[in-house]
Formats: structure tokens, sequence, C-alpha cells
């Protein structure tokens, strides 16, 4: 080996044992910049994820054309507040979230400015899906969050799948926990795949091949979100997030869905399981989208120790307005990603 061969690799392993030493890790590439059409952009997300697409698509509705909520609940429910997050609108100790109150709500919010103005939800499409079995968010507060949905624009497609038998998980056709017992990694074996009808509901019929993998044919990247941080406040995110490409998508136009994982479903927690069987890459090689899986952080202060998304406002005040601190992160991810 030459002298300055040599010298490299001594400052190569030098900052290998630094960063080691320092307990950190390379950060991962900046997101990558993709040919995207607007037309076709859509969030999903399960559990406390349902409610982050729903906070973003309501927020961001000039952006974002669709939502998919898994075993979630309605926009603003919680009101700020966690002992009504835990009440009703998960348990619904004492009935459904009253629509009414939320719609007036999200109206109000929309004329302020807080949020996307409603005229913006025209010809959006929504999927609404939950177990009837699901005993950590009650069948009832699903229902309410499509009939949330309808009251705010009557007109619009919204589809509701009622599970006979299945828990609190997102549904796969073979994947995961036995689906009437839920638990990590929060997907189940419900001979469904919830994420192609996801997919199907959210951009048109699809025809997703049931021999392909659930992982994708494509490649699978992880990207740096701190860039993407808003700049005044801790968003409460990981330092890195992850992302699915088809192989159509490298170099052609492509749609482009981000997924919101639940509550104890992070990479750090239950490794790749909700990104690579969950089946939301396989539905986005059949129809041409790129798919983002941002991820949340487990964090004692502020209290939140199962890396949930913010839909109480542990973030703030603000948490689901266009202000709000994840939100902003998320608006910044799909201008990075390529949607004007």
């Amino acid at each position: 080996m030459n002298p300055s061969a040599s010298r490299t690799a001594l400052l190569g392993v030098a900052v290998v044992l630094a960063l080691s030493a320092c307990g950190g890790e390379p950060p991962a590439p900046a997101l990558p910049r993709f040919d995207l059409d607007p037309a076709r952009v859509g969030v999903a997300g399960l559990s406390s994820g349902a409610y982050m697409a729903t906070q973003v698509h309501l927020a961001l509705n000039d952006r974002v054309g669709g939502a998919a909520l898994f075993a979630g609940g309605p926009y603003g429910c919680a009101g700020g507040d966690l002992s009504t997050a835990l009440s009703t609108c998960m348990a619904a100790e004492h009935g459904p979230p009253a629509v009414s109150v939320l719609a007036g709500r999200v109206q109000d919010r929309a004329t302020s400015g807080a949020i996307a103005p409603l005229s913006a939800l025209s010809g959006d499409r929504v999927y609404v899906w939950h177990g009837r079995a699901d005993a950590t968010v009650a069948p009832v507060v699903g229902e309410a969050a499509a009939a949330l949905y309808r009251a705010l624009d009557p007109g619009l497609a919204v589809t509701l799948d009622l599970a006979d038998g299945a828990a609190h998980l997102l549904p796969t056709r073979d994947a995961g926990v036995a689906c009437d017992a839920g638990g990590a990694p929060w997907i189940g074996r419900c001979g469904t795949d919830g994420a192609a009808s996801a997919v199907g509901a959210l951009f048109g019929a699809v025809n997703v091949d049931p021999a392909a993998p659930a992982a994708g044919r494509g490649e699978t990247f992880v990207f740096d979100q701190r860039p993407l941080f808003p700049a005044d406040v801790d968003p409460v995110l990981a330092e890195s997030g992850h992302g699915y490409v088809p192989p159509q998508c490298r170099g052609a136009r492509c749609g482009l869905l981000v997924v919101f994982h639940g509550c104890q479903q992070s990479v750090a927690d239950v490794g790749r399981a909700f990104i690579d069987d969950g089946g939301f890459n396989r539905a986005a090689d059949a129809a041409s989208l790129v798919v983002l899986y941002p991820q949340a952080r487990a964090s004692w202060t502020p209290l939140n120790p199962k890396a949930c998304w913010d839909w109480w406002g542990y973030t703030g005040a603000d948490y689901d307005t266009r202000q709000g601190a994840q939100v902003r992160f998320v608006a910044n991810l799909l201008a990075a990603a390529g949607v004007p």
C-alpha cells in the first residue's frame, strides 16, 4: 500500500472509531428528489399514524389528495388533551367522538387558514379500515372518522371497511400475528391485503400481483430526516426515515404515498416489519408510487415513550395545524421529495 492510500485508510478507521466512541453513526443521505405527479399524492397510517395521516391530509389538503386510515379516528378528536385522547378517541367509554363538534372545529380552522381550505377536498378519496375486534381503538372511533369526512364534504369518496374478527393492526394476507390477536409488530394475517385496498381506494383500481413479495421488487433507501425538521421546534422525530422506489419510478413520473407507522411500530421498535411485510411496497409497484416511511422517536420529555405520532399535542398546541411541528416536517418532506 502506498503512503497516500495508507493515510486515507487510517483516516477512515479513525473516523469510524470516533463515531463509535461517541455512540453515533454516519448520517444517512439526503432524501432523493423524484419526478412526482402532484395530482397523485396521498397519505396513510395505522393507529397514531392514522391520526397523523388525517391531520396532514386536512392541514395540507392543497398538496395531498387522499388519506387511508387504519384503526384510527377523526381529525381533532383529542382537542390537545391526553385524557380525551385516551378516553373518547380510543376506548370511546362514553360514546363515539361528536362528529358535529369536530366538523365545526375543522370549518373554523379552514376559515382561519390554520388548515387548508375545505374546497380543496373536492375530488379527494378517503379509505377507513377498522377491525371490529379492536380493543385498543374502538370501532366506533373509526366510524366517526369516516362520518367526519362525509360531514365536511357530502360528495367526498369515502370507503368504510369494518372487518369482523380483526384486532388492532394493519391487515395483510399472510404476514404478522394472528388477525384476531393483535400485538407487535401490529400487522396481522387477516387474509386480506389492506395496503392494496388502500392504494386502490386512493389512486384507482390496481392489479396487485399476489405472488409478488410484500417488500416489493424495487429499491429501499434510508434518508436523513433532520434537514427537514422545523428550525424553531423539536418535532420529536428519529434522525432517519425510510423509503421505497418501484423499478419504473427511477427516471419516470410516479405518484407518492407517505405512510405513518403506529405507536411501538417504528423501525427502532419492530425493525423493518411494517415496511417490508405491510404490503405497501407491493401495491406501490402496481400503482407506480414512491413510498416514504417517516419515523417518530420515543421520548420522556415531552411524554411520548411509545414513539407515537403527535395527535394529542405533545409538540405544542398547534400540533394538528399547518404550524404544527410534525405537519411542518411533512410539508418539508413533500417539497424535498418533489411535490410543489
